[in-house]
């Protein structure tokens, strides 16, 4: 009998555990002994301050990140194989999303083993939420090209396919390129296009604000090296 993969939100800024994870999220991962991390530092931290059933030295910790190989997923399963549980830890928000996670899970499926989504923050629907923008449909495109003009003509297509599809395009950056990114949005994009850039989401520094291109362009935002969520709209 194989053991069950729990996926454990983690938070997004440096806060106050009761606020963000739930009491029975906090027993479920209390209980565990194995766990597939980003990293096994933050990982420890984090476990110390949900107050493990376990030492941490008696925790055992197997490594997935984006250098993890395909065929590394199964060896770092074994512990589920042999019936153990175990929880899958992102390095911020949920696992899986945005994350090197999801071919762990999509493997794990494969094996038949029951998979159990705790609750917890995503940034991505955070965002969404407090944007004010359309929640009905919306896509999320990861990271934009890092090149300028592919990055330019990335933005012009998000913006058509937002204005005829009547979507709401969500992407990240690296936080030391946010305003490169933002510069750009701001010469490509139609002015009545929405930006929401919503940042340090969780955190006593929390802000979202949604305004069109043209008021962007009269107030820019101080938010170079800022974790932050782009979310763009643009009038049929």
């Amino acid at each position: 009998m194989t053991g069950k993969l729990y996926l454990i939100p983690t938070p997004l800024s440096d806060c106050n555990l009761d606020w963000i994870i739930p009491a029975a999220v906090k027993q479920s991962i209390q209980q565990l002994r194995y766990f597939i991390v980003e990293q096994p530092k933050t990982a420890r931290r984090f476990l110390k301050q949900i107050e493990c059933k376990y030492p941490l030295q008696d925790i055992h910790m197997g490594v997935l990140n984006v250098h993890t190989r395909t065929n590394e997923l199964e060896t770092l399963m074994q512990p589920l194989l042999a019936g153990h549980d175990m929880g899958l830890l992102s390095e911020a928000g949920c696992p899986a999303i945005a994350d090197p996670g999801s071919n762990l899970v999509r493997l794990a499926h494969h094996k038949q083993i029951k998979i159990i989504p705790l609750t917890g923050p995503s940034s991505i629907l955070l965002a969404l939420m407090a944007s004010g923008l359309n929640g009905q449909r919306f896509c999320f495109h990861g990271y934009l090209p890092i090149d300028r003009n592919a990055r330019i003509q990335a933005i012009t297509v998000l913006e058509k396919q937002s204005g005829k599809q009547d979507q709401t395009q969500i992407f990240i950056e690296t936080p030391y390129r946010n305003q490169n990114l933002f510069d750009l949005l701001v010469k490509t994009c139609r002015d009545d296009t929405d930006l929401c850039l919503a940042m340090q989401l969780t955190s006593v520094e929390e802000r979202v604000i949604t305004r069109s291109i043209k008021q962007w362009k009269l107030k820019q935002p101080d938010f170079q090296k800022i974790p932050a969520i782009f979310l763009l709209h643009a009038n049929r």
